[in-house]
């Protein structure tokens, strides 16, 4: 008896996608949006600020630079506390309004655009570049995808330069790159991120969105029935149908027709391919280009725009407007996100406005004391203090907690700008004397064998004193 085993398809190939150009209100926001994005990535390299990069990843001195800001390692719960403001503001926008970050500054999504007006630019408009795909190999073909390769890859090019230029200073990279001097990494990063732009931005394309992008599938947590999305209204564009442009509209309704005339132009400028009349799909970036399509689509037909609009799923089936929709804004889970979303931004201001501009470590040694031949007792420490301002300080020690105790060696020194410094210090504690010759043998002054004591750190030019806190040991 034989069986028929059903195989388990994981992945399903699909036909290239090749997006028609769409014209309207969200395809000039969205080109806004790629233009702004795309100025402020390949130019905030360049700006300078206090005769160095305003904007540097130094990860090898460890420095972060944002203009008249410089993070060091110690400043990990304010950059913790950045990147938390800037998730939260992904999910209460995500609640809101869906994918919008996926339809407007993602990479991937503006990257694409940027290769789509190249390859559009050489090769033509949608039909030309599909009947060009289809011909046959000649020079005519070599010749154009040869063109638009190579802008493809000078693109990809400026962009890992520039992507390694947040990095390591840009000025100096790119001497180096005429000099052919880079570093081993600063080669690796530049052709990996060239290859991965050009890759997938080139060919992968959608690819990305649907398979390896993992927001795409937990975006469903975000999402309720008030979340305004891309959303086609069946129970007026259904059912479908083939029409003329001159039947009128009263014509169609005794015809038992919807308002979709089924010219599948939403399709064809989707740039992940799907069929937004099948409904919400994981697919669906939020870019709009279906709604633009429609509505021009629409408007040649004198009917209502709107067949495809932002709205959300309760809207949809109430028959409400979009502006008799926005009371809705104001519920638990949106509410939720931006009480969250100002604690964290609140907190991060905070920390920012308070955050001195030296740091102070302070370790023992590994001797516990010394005891002098006068009664006195010497604890030595090794103080490490940085200086985060980009002018020199100039820096003087002392300590405080416990009567008798005072710093030796040295009071004072100097920090040079953006600079750490590690310096052997010691404390000495004097008891007061017991007896007439005027020493102490017993320490009474203590009470236990150790006290906490301060270590001040004080920049008296800028006012700026930063207190740790240390043990002193005592000898039995």
């Amino acid at each position: 008896m034989s069986t028929t085993e059903t195989p388990i398809i994981f992945y399903k190939p699909g036909q290239k996608i090749t997006p028609r150009a769409a014209k309207g209100r969200f395809n000039n926001l969205r080109v806004l949006f790629v233009i702004l994005t795309q100025c402020l990535f390949y130019l905030l390299p360049w700006a300078q600020w206090n005769d160095r990069q305003a904007f540097l990843l130094d990860l090898t001195h460890r420095k972060f630079y944002l203009f008249d800001w410089v993070f060091w390692p110690q400043d990990i719960l304010i950059v913790a506390l950045l990147l938390m403001v800037a998730a939260y503001s992904l999910f209460l926008f995500t609640t809101i309004a869906g994918r919008l970050f996926c339809g407007y500054v993602c990479p991937q999504t503006v990257y694409t655009e940027l290769f789509l007006w190249i390859e559009t630019w050489i090769e033509g408009n949608r039909t030309r570049r599909l009947a060009l795909d289809k011909a046959p190999f000649g020079l005519q073909k070599l010749r154009i995808k040869t063109i638009k390769h190579v802008l493809w890859i000078v693109l990809a090019a400026w962009t890992g330069f520039t992507f390694v230029g947040y990095f390591s200073p840009i000025l100096d990279l790119g001497a180096r790159i005429f000099t052919l001097n880079l570093g081993g990494w600063e080669t690796f990063w530049i052709l990996f991120y060239s290859f991965a732009t050009w890759g997938n931005a080139g060919f992968m394309r959608e690819k990305v969105c649907l398979h390896m992008c993992p927001y795409a599938r937990f975006q469903s947590v975000m999402f309720d029935q008030d979340t305004f999305i891309v959303s086609y209204d069946k129970t007026r564009g259904e059912p479908r149908g083939h029409r003329s442009s001159k039947q009128a509209h009263s014509t169609l309704k005794t015809d038992n027709k919807g308002d979709c005339v089924d010219c599948s132009m939403c399709v064809q400028v989707c740039p992940t391919g799907i069929d937004i009349r099948n409904g919400l799909q994981y697919e669906c970036i939020g870019c709009g280009a279906c709604i633009d399509a429609c509505d021009e689509v629409m408007e040649k037909m004198k009917y209502p725009k709107g067949l495809i609009r932002y709205t959300s799923e309760r809207a949809l089936a109430e028959g409400k407007t979009l502006a008799n929709s926005l009371h809705r804004l104001l519920r638990p889970r949106v509410i939720g996100y931006s009480i969250m979303w100002i604690i964290i931004a609140v907190a991060f201001v905070i920390f920012l406005s308070v955050r001195s501009p030296l740091k102070v470590d302070v370790l023992r040694d590994r001797s516990l004391y010394t005891e002098n031949a006068d009664g006195s007792i010497d604890n030595n420490y090794q103080i490490q203090v940085i200086n985060t301002k980009e002018q020199s300080v100039s820096i003087q020690l002392s300590a405080e907690g416990l009567q008798g105790i005072s710093v030796i060696a040295p009071t004072t020194f100097e920090i040079a700008a953006l600079q750490n410094k590690i310096i052997p210090v010691t404390l000495r504690y004097q008891a007061k004397p017991t007896d007439d010759q005027g020493k102490s043998d017993d320490h009474k002054g203590l009470e236990t064998r150790s006290a906490h004591v301060n270590l001040i750190v004080t920049d008296k030019a800028n006012n700026i004193s930063v207190t740790e806190k240390t043990r002193f040991l005592i000898p039995e």
